[in-house]
């Protein structure tokens, strides 16, 4: 199955150092392309990925899903000191809420 380069989660940030703006693509961190324009900069950095993404098929290497594409379950763990998760459980009784639903308001 040929993934669409379009798919890609692509961002467009000023880099004052160069004077220009630069094109990246998340699933691609090494990839990068500057340019004077916002537009072009985004152009530059899709055909990129796309040439990337032809390569890696030539090759047979392993193509990386677009992250808008996966599924996600809505959990994942992390390990925090004791305490803080005590503290963080306080602060969830105090407002009425769920740890989880406390921890979710926290992460917006």
């Amino acid at each position: 199955m040929k993934v669409n380069y379009q798919h890609y989660t692509y961002s467009i940030t000023w880099s004052k150092e160069d004077g220009e703006f630069v094109g990246l693509c998340a699933e691609f961190p090494s990839l990068s392309h500057l340019d004077t324009s916002l537009v072009a900069a985004l152009e530059g950095i899709s055909n990129l990925v796309a040439e990337v993404l032809e390569d890696m098929e030539t090759s047979g290497e392993s193509i990386p899903q677009p992250l808008a594409e996966k599924k996600y379950s809505g959990k994942f763990q992390i390990r925090i000191p004791p305490e803080q998760h005590r503290s963080l459980a306080i602060k969830a009784a105090e407002s009425g809420v769920s740890l989880n639903r406390y921890i979710s308001l926290k992460l917006m």
